[in-house]
């Protein structure tokens, strides 16, 4: 979702990627919040760090719980803003309650997102610092 949010604030100026310790397709609740904000995960995945060469990256943000979090090496910007996973495998938490938990974390991500780019995320030609 951070991805998607990201590209949608920024368009393509800015290169923006999502990765993690263990890729994974985006959660079907995770499509269908964020198509409620016109942003289309469908076709969406996520990458390994290995995948990203580090002197590429000016800024990384971290979703997750610290310890769980791969470990990025490089020079860029480190910002940890932990947000707790929507997911669940829990087959009683109705369908209703899922959604809301991926809206409070949309919600959250483009907030910190929209706050950051004010705060100097990336300079007004669209740079990361």
């Amino acid at each position: 979702m951070a991805e998607g949010l990201a590209r949608a604030q920024l368009g393509e100026e800015v290169p923006v990627w999502s990765a993690g310790s263990e890729p994974r397709t985006v959660h079907p609740h995770a499509i269908e919040v964020m198509a409620e904000l016109g942003i289309d995960l469908g076709s969406h995945r996520s990458k390994s760090v290995h995948e990203i060469d580090p002197a590429t990256i000016h800024t990384v943000v971290t979703l997750c719980a610290e310890e769980v979090c791969p470990a990025f090496l490089g020079e860029a910007r480190r910002l940890h803003w932990p947000i707790p996973d929507p997911a669940s495998d829990d087959p009683s938490i109705p369908r209703e309650e899922l959604l809301a938990r991926f809206r409070r974390a949309r919600d959250t991500i483009r907030a910190r997102l929209e706050r950051q780019w004010g705060e100097g995320l990336v300079d007004p030609q669209g740079q990361a610092p």
